[in-house]
């Protein structure tokens, strides 16, 4: 596999919102820094903490200063956690070639071959660059990447001795001279119109921003409301400019770009552990919103490794559940097939054939030496080798092909060869690929030019197939139970198809439509066959384009997979793009927004309920933040309007909130579970609002209770309580209490007491504990009592804190059934 470029890896990282970070080595803490300190949370910050100089309150000052340098730590290891992302991409950018360097072959990464480099190419090996062959030996390269054309193509110093970027040596070995690397290959400039990323901005993002403005205009609005209210009221400049400061950091939900870079960026990287690469952020929107997902055969569905599926040796048909009879009569079917294959196969039937061979126990003792190869060729489909057996003299020919090339071959009369044709149909239908296999003897020395020179005798048929993988059916109908209908395109025969349809239970298997038969229907007919086929056979690479564009005009959400230099345009089309990561091109690549690192079917399903987690846990962190800022905003509107009540948050107090703000968001509700119906509904729709009235409401009546609970708390202990320290204490710890419960209550639709009980989420639980450790010192332990500015009242006051919360915890259930009814 080629992997991606690290040029590419820092492309993906850029469409996570990181901009400005070159790599996970170069980004410090002083980098960190620099832009923490842009953000306008923090030049608030810094505003209070030098008005607290000025006023003389050094210790104030001084902690709220102290609080920056906290902030930044949070920050870069929130920064740190998503950098692991761009670490993975690293890894999988680098797979390995050998060239020969200091006359020494050695392993590097292919990132690093440079022009002039002497590239080492072996059977399996892709080729890493485009480059000129210094010697061969029998070399034979697949360049349908570049041509279409699957047949191998001999290459050799005196002719045709280029070999390029991206195709497979097939057999045979070589050494080749680099004469271009990346984008100046041919495969590069094939890819060259779909290499440039634009680095846009995703709907999210944009919604983001335009719900910040309006909440940053909105502070500003009500800063200086809160700094003429509070001046009128008490006549003291400094104090009023200190508050209007705090219903600034009040209002302003900075942890909205925190939380979207944080939940994109982790959560790619939890992609990666499903062996699913994301390339796009707006990937991770879109994969809760598929409703139709297009998905290849081979190796996808299937495990991409073929086995003998039967056996024909011209008179009886034996299936592979026979096959423990070993029935002696195809003895030598089976060690002549052996014989026609490669010493050491990397083709999938050869190996299949290998394996064929070692399970029948067939004796291979009489094939002492391959004396000449015969390979396949483009006017003949067959494959022969000359073995040395016991007597010298004499050698053994083994044949293998295509069963028409075999047949003609063979000295069969008419009604012989259309036997046997028929029998090849008929394992075709069964959705088989079939060989032809005969023999011949050759006299040592007189080895004819051609293979058609020996005088062949047929022997028979071995049919293979690619077996779908044990865990798809199961997962097919994972989907469909989630809305998203599954349709499987192949270029096989549609028999083959109707085959593997059938096996992993697709919707009316039978129902099959060819790509001609597709491109032949009008617009109208075409959307009524979409709606009602799940086959697609026989379909080229620019058919698939079609396929996306029919599906998206009917309205369907569309997820495509593909690998080729010619799937490219139908996986940029397609809403979620998604290429092979073990036998995808480059090109196919850059057009994608995932990468499947394993080629795997169960790996895309995988990849639909983590992003349907990932859009859900989203929605919960933002609904939390909203929620949580109208207490905040209340605790600091409500003494500005009214003398009855004393300042309740100053802006140590707003800053330890933010302490436990930011890491639950970030971290609490990026790690929670997914719901238990996460892929027992439909998808959502891809027009939908992030940030939908219903939810926005629903957190402001959240938040609103919170506020009335801290403020009827104040009010029931105002009268006996003797200072405003020890009010401001109650209220607080009021407060306080009432973000946990709003944080318990947002990480599920369920029940809070679920979440407590059965729901695993030892971040929330690790956040909240070291919390309410720290709340419970600053209420009694004296140094930490003074900072806060709270004097301990008596436990006997914090009982009602107790009951209101209570309270609170049945409210917030209530609306939590209410929205679930609603």
């Amino acid at each position: 596999m080629l992997g991606l470029s690290e040029n590419e890896a820092q492309i993906a990282l850029k469409t996570w919102g990181y901009n400005e970070l070159p790599s996970a080595k170069d980004k410090s803490v002083l980098d960190i820094a620099k832009a923490v300190i842009r953000e306008p949370m923090f030049l608030l910050l810094m505003g209070c903490g030098g008005l607290y100089m000025i006023l003389g309150d050094y210790k104030e000052g001084i902690v709220l200063s102290l609080a920056i340098f906290l902030i930044i730590g949070i920050t870069f290891f929130q920064y740190k956690k998503t950098t692991r992302a761009l670490e993975l991409l690293k890894k999988i950018a680098s797979p390995g070639v050998f060239v020969i360097r200091n006359d020494r072959e050695v392993r590097i990464a292919a990132r690093e071959i440079v022009p002039g480099d002497l590239l080492v190419l072996k059977e399996g090996d892709r080729v890493a660059a485009d480059a000129t062959l210094i010697e061969s030996a029998a070399l034979f390269v697949d360049e349908s990447l570049l041509t279409g054309e699957s047949f191998a193509i001999k290459k050799s110093v005196d002719k045709s001795p280029h070999v390029f970027l991206g195709t497979l040596v097939l057999a045979g070995r070589g050494v080749a001279r680099v004469d271009k690397t990346g984008p100046r290959t041919q495969l590069g400039q094939i890819g060259a119109s779909l290499a440039l990323v634009e680095n846009r901005d995703t709907r999210l993002q944009k919604e983001m921003r335009g719900v910040i403005r309006l909440f940053f205009i909105a502070s500003i609005l009500i800063c200086v409301l809160v700094v003429v209210l509070f001046y009128l009221k008490s006549g003291r400049l400094i104090e009023s400019v200190l508050t209007g400061l705090s219903s600034s950091m009040a209002i302003l939900p900075e942890e909205f770009p925190v939380v979207l870079s944080v939940f994109l960026a982790i959560g790619s990287w939890r992609l990666t552990k499903n062996n699913v690469l994301t390339r796009y952020a707006a990937t991770i929107e879109s994969l809760g919103a598929a409703t139709v997902l297009c998905t290849d055969k081979t190796g996808t569905l299937t495990q991409n490794r073929m086995q003998v599926a039967a056996l024909y040796n011209g008179r009886d048909l034996l299936y592979r559940a026979d096959f423990i009879k070993r029935f002696s009569s195809f003895d030598e079917l089976v060690l002549t097939a052996w014989g026609a294959s490669a010493i050491k196969p990397t083709d999938p039937m050869e190996l299949a054939i290998g394996t064929m061979q070692k399970d029948w126990g067939a004796d291979t003792t009489g094939f002492v030496d391959l004396v000449k190869e015969y390979p396949l060729s483009e006017g003949l489909l067959v494959m022969t080798q000359v073995w040395q057996n016991r007597s010298e003299n004499n050698h053994f020919v083994a044949a293998k092909g295509a069963p028409e090339a075999i047949l003609k071959l063979c000295s069969l009369s008419n009604k012989e060869i259309n036997h046997h044709l028929a029998v090849t149909s008929q394992l075709a239908s069964q959705g088989y690929r079939v060989l032809g296999v005969a023999k011949a003897a050759a006299i040592a020395g007189q080895l004819p030019t051609a293979q058609n020179a020996f005088l062949f005798q047929f022997l028979g048929l071995v049919a293979f197939e690619d077996p779908i993988r044990s865990e798809v059916p199961g997962a097919i109908q994972e989907c469909v139970t989630a809305g998203i209908k599954i349709i499987m395109i192949t270029g096989d025969h549609p028999e083959t198809a109707m085959s593997i349809a059938k096996q992993i239970g697709l919707n009316k298997p039978n129902h099959v439509i060819t790509g001609d038969e597709l491109e032949k229907l009008s617009p109208e007919n075409r959307s009524a066959a979409l709606i009602s086929c799940s086959v697609f056979a026989r379909i080229r690479p620019q058919q698939k384009l079609l396929l996306v564009e029919s599906l998206q005009e009917v309205g369907e959400v569309v997820a495509m997979t593909g690998d080729g230099v010619n799937d490219a345009p139908a996986l940029k089309k397609a809403d979620i793009g998604i290429a092979m990561g073990l036998r995808g091109t480059d090109v196919a690549r850059e057009a994608a927004g995932l990468v499947l690192l394993d080629d795997n079917f169960t790996s895309i399903v995988a990849a639909v309920r983590s992003g349907r987690r990932i859009y859900d846990n989203l929605q919960k962190a933002m609904s939390y933040i909203v929620a949580i800022h109208i207490p905040i905003i209340g605790l600091v509107l409500i003494p500005a309007l009214s003398s009855y009540f004393p300042l309740l948050l100053l802006p140590v107090h707003i800053v330890f909130m933010e302490l436990v703000i930011d890491p639950v968001c970030s971290i609490a509700f990026e790690s929670a579970v997914e719901e238990k119906n996460v892929m027992r509904r439909p998808p959502r729709s891809i027009n939908q609002r992030f940030f939908v009235w219903k939810n926005f409401w629903s957190s402001c009546v959240s938040g609103a209770g919170v506020l009335l609970m801290v403020v009827g708390v104040y009010l029931h202990e105002i009268k006996s309580l003797h200072t405003p320290d020890q009010a401001r204490a109650v209220a607080f710890s009021s407060l306080f209490i009432g973000n946990l419960l709003l944080i318990f209550s947002s990480l599920s639709r369920s029940s809070v007491f679920e979440v407590l009980l059965k729901r695993k989420n030892p971040a929330a639980f690790i956040i909240v504990g070291a919390a309410l450790l720290f709340l419970a010192l600053s209420v009694f332990y004296p140094p930490l009592r003074s900072l806060f500015h709270f004097e301990n009242p008596g436990i006997k006051h914090f009982i009602p804190v107790v009951w209101a919360g209570l309270g609170m915890l049945v409210f917030l259930e209530s609306l939590k059934l209410i929205k679930k009814r609603g």
